[in-house]
């Protein structure tokens, strides 16, 4: 049935989204121009989730996730649909060192998620031992290792190339894409295109060096498909309501608005919002649940046979982490420059705060200007405690740690720490068996779809395609109901 012959069924169909992170506002933006009716209700008193922006010493800086993949055929159709292609800027440069052993070291050229392929690049960039590499030889030699279900990145990784790759260039990939650590993620969620790869191939180099793209041209310079927007990935979230609002002016936003409960009715679904005093029924035809796992896991046990996927969702760990923000007079990261690094990873193994530190002003050259940006991330699995300490002592102790691996002299003109609590949900070993059974359960109830980064990866375009993916489950089975003939 077409858009057209559902709405003359009988009458818009009321979709409610709740959340209004990125999934949710993706969500309710791919259904603006579809012939329903959206209200997306968000708890907090803003909209966004994990991504913001704001001013720091006259630049326009994001507070939490800063990048996304714009090539994605979904994130890219959702850019161009929100009129945002002129205002997507690519990455000045990628190439991200390791401070390690008291030295910022170039990570070896080639190299897939942390995992490397060339053992003398290995051996030359100096961020291993010599045991470390010896080690890591071993790989090229060993048979093929089997797997006979999901293992940790450690687990798998560490078998065939050594703890030392493991600590020093896998875990530090881990900590700045998922806040994790290698000992508890899922190699086959997190690593998901190396794991595949590894199934063709005996040496885990080998099946790293295969993912790797081949060299360009002389002359031809890379894209690394690595984006931002010019206002800052935080400038999303609006975008996407104004044009869900233009389009369809009968949808409504709400901030504010805590989902208490969801129950199934005998068409379509009930929302209560509100306090139990005082509850607020809203009826909808479908829903899409765009919140962390814990929320949704709630939300989810007023759904008839969803005691499944509650369960699953319940098994998902969240992370945290903090983001300090600092401005330094340009020419105070000269040095930085030189190298040509948008920043550097910090192993956990040498026990620094700072996890992540990127030179922003340098990875996106239209921030340039007066002052230096650089970002530090500290936290992640294992390290949320940080998140605790006052602003004060965090803006000292990430100045600090710069200041050490960077030369940089002088204090900080300016900073901002921006705290990420329960930010990002944690692959761990059986993740991908959680997602099954939570989407089994789910899609037997007719129409009910979840969404966001719990389920098919954390970043900005993975969430926006588990958003269109919720968005074809709830207008088919809409579509499947206008067509039903009435009793």
């Amino acid at each position: 049935m077409a858009d057209n012959e559902m709405a003359q069924a009988g009458g818009a169909p009321h979709v409610v989204v709740v959340g209004g992170g990125v999934a949710g506002l993706a969500a309710a933006f791919f259904l603006r121009d579809k012939p329903v009716r959206v209200t997306v209700l968000e708890g907090a008193s803003r909209l966004g989730g994990q991504l913001a922006v704001s001013e720091l010493a006259g630049v326009v800086v994001d507070e939490g996730a800063e990048s996304m993949y714009a090539r994605r055929p979904k994130t890219a159709r959702l850019l161009k649909a929100a009129g945002l292609e002129d205002r997507v800027v690519a990455a000045g440069t990628k190439s991200m060192a390791i401070w390690t052993r008291d030295q910022i070291r170039p990570q070896p050229d080639r190299q897939f998620m942390g995992v490397p392929s060339d053992m003398d690049e290995l051996a030359k960039s100096g961020i291993l031992s010599d045991s470390g590499v010896a080690r890591a030889r071993e790989d090229l030699t060993l048979p093929r290792a089997e797997r006979g279900g999901d293992v940790s990145v450690a687990a798998y990784v560490g078998g065939r190339l050594g703890r030392e790759v493991v600590d020093r260039l896998v875990d530090p990939f881990l900590s700045d894409a998922y806040f994790g650590r290698a000992d508890e993620l899922s190699f086959e969620a997190t690593l998901t295109p190396l794991a595949a790869a590894s199934r063709r191939h005996t040496s885990l180099a080998e099946a790293a060096g295969a993912m790797i793209p081949a060299p360009l041209p002389p002359g031809q310079e890379p894209t690394t498909g690595i984006s931002t927007l010019t206002l800052g990935l935080g400038s999303l979230p609006q975008v996407l309501v104004d044009g869900l609002l233009a389009a369809s002016p009968d949808s409504v936003v709400r901030t504010g608005t805590t989902v208490r409960e969801l129950a199934r009715r005998e068409h379509g679904w009930r929302v209560t919002v509100g306090i139990a005093a005082e509850p607020e029924h809203i009826d909808a035809d479908a829903v899409i649940v765009a919140v962390p796992a814990a929320r949704a896991g709630r939300l989810l046990a007023g759904a008839p046979g969803s005691a499944r996927a509650t369960a699953a969702l319940a098994e998902i760990p969240y992370a945290g982490s903090v983001v300090i923000t600092l401005a330094y007079p340009r020419e105070a990261l000269a040095g930085m420059r030189a190298l040509g690094h948008s920043g550097y990873r910090v192993p956990a193994v040498d026990g620094r705060a700072l996890k992540v530190v990127t030179f922003s002003t340098m990875k996106w050259p239209h921030l340039a200007g007066e002052v230096d940006i650089v970002r530090c991330q500290a936290g992640g699995s294992g390290g949320e405690d940080l998140l605790e300490r006052d602003d004060a002592d965090l803006v000292a102790l990430a100045a600090s740690e710069a200041a050490e691996a960077t030369g940089v002299t002088g204090g900080p003109l300016a900073s901002r720490v921006s705290r990420w609590n329960d930010a990002v949900p944690q692959y761990t070993v059986g993740h991908l068996d959680r997602v099954a059974r939570i989407r089994a359960a789910v899609e037997t109830q007719p129409g009910l779809a979840v969404c966001g980064a719990a389920y098919d990866g954390v970043g900005v375009g993975q969430c926006v395609a588990s958003a269109l993916k919720a968005v074809e489950q709830v207008l088919g089975e809409l579509r499947k109901n206008a067509s039903a003939p009435s009793a």
